[in-house]
């Protein structure tokens, strides 16, 4: 088991600051239903998106009083009172491995790449970033980190903020959750993906088409929750543990017709799970699914590798190998924006490569 307890001080900080920005991600096998301490009850495996990004600031200065945490949070410059519940909470979670966090007023200042609320997972850039604000707090502090012990806390603490935000501190192939045939991977922190990859699946396009703008009809907590005693919650998680053996091989021949079928099947499931959960939901709309077939059409027609994956709600990323962009691109702004809230899309690649960055 590792220790992820805070190192003895060595030094002592009055006050400063630090920046960093963190990708968001988009699951292929999906994360859906969680045991305490936000640990999966499946593995998952995520592209890191390159343009969709969390900047964020964390200023820092000691204070007398310890008893609370002390913060305040803004977005682009605004205050936001409605986010200070959830940092509460994750400061409450990380406490007992970061132990300083009493010690400090925090100024939290984000901006977002995307539009909030877009169902583009800002929680998983959002916490990420400020899981390595904190790091590099500890880092300063303690100053004999190595970069592999300081990515991998990171990870696990900023799963303690938002499940996915653990898929978002390194690597262009993410993999959290324990799989039997993916050594070092665990439930408590993402790890790069150790197996060889194809080159069809470098640059990898994603193209966001926002169907709805509007907040999530039901929040993350709620849909995990919606997993307990879900009738068929064990299947799917045998499931999941089998798409991502299939993906291992695949991943190494560049095999895509199989990894679009792997990628739809399990968005699709993710909503089938919604739709037979005690209360049921329905997060796709109308141009959902006419986005779907019309991707469904035009892959029969054309031969393309295009295919979707979905979130919780009802946009769609469109996946498509990078030397099919300028038709697929072509193909969207023909055919798909016109389902699209004020046409809006956001064009992103994954992003094989540095992806957190410190600024």
């Amino acid at each position: 088991m590792l220790d992820f307890k805070f190192k003895s001080s060595t030094k002592k900080i009055n006050e400063g600051n630090v920046t960093w920005s963190s990708p968001s991600n988009i699951a292929l096998v999906k994360y859906w239903g969680k045991k305490e301490h936000q640990i999966p009850e499946n593995p998952s495996i995520s592209f890191t998106l390159n343009n969709c990004k969390t900047t964020t600031t964390l200023s820092y200065s000691k204070k007398e009083n310890t008893n609370n945490f002390s913060f305040d949070v803004f977005l682009d410059g605004d205050k936001k009172e409605d986010f200070k519940p959830k940092i509460e909470t994750f400061f409450k979670r990380i406490e007992a491995y970061l132990p300083f966090l009493r010690d400090y007023h925090f100024k939290i200042e984000t901006s977002n790449t995307f539009p909030h609320s877009s169902g583009i997972a800002s929680s998983a850039s959002g916490m990420s970033a400020l899981a390595l604000c904190l790091m590099s707090i500890e880092k300063a502090l303690s100053e004999d980190i190595s970069e592999a012990y300081f990515n991998q806390k990171a990870s696990f603490l900023a799963r303690l903020g938002s499940g996915s935000a653990c898929r978002s501190i390194e690597g262009d192939l993410v993999v959290w959750g324990t799989h039997k045939e993916i050594n070092g991977s665990s439930d408590l922190f993402g790890i790069k993906y150790p197996h060889d990859v194809h080159e069809n699946f470098k640059n990898y396009q994603d193209t966001i088409l926002l169907v709805d703008k509007g907040e999530k009809q039901v929040s993350s907590t709620v849909g995990h929750d919606l997993m307990y005693n879900h009738p068929f919650a064990e299947r799917r998680f045998e499931q999941a543990h089998e798409n991502m053996s299939k993906l291992i091989s695949i991943f190494k021949t560049g095999d895509l017709n199989a990894f679009i079928k792997i990628v739809e099947s399990e968005a699709l499931t993710l909503h089938a799970m919604m739709m037979t959960s005690m209360p049921y939901f329905i997060l796709m709309k109308p141009n959902t699914l006419e986005i779907i077939n019309k991707i469904w059409a035009y892959r029969n027609e054309t031969n393309s590798k295009i295919c979707f994956t979905l979130d919780a709600g009802a946009n769609v990323h469109v996946l498509y190998p990078e030397n099919e962009k300028e038709n697929v691109m072509e193909f969207i702004k023909d055919e798909l924006i016109v389902y699209c809230q004020n046409e809006h899309y956001i064009s992103d690649q994954i992003g094989f490569g540095a992806n957190q960055i410190q600024l």
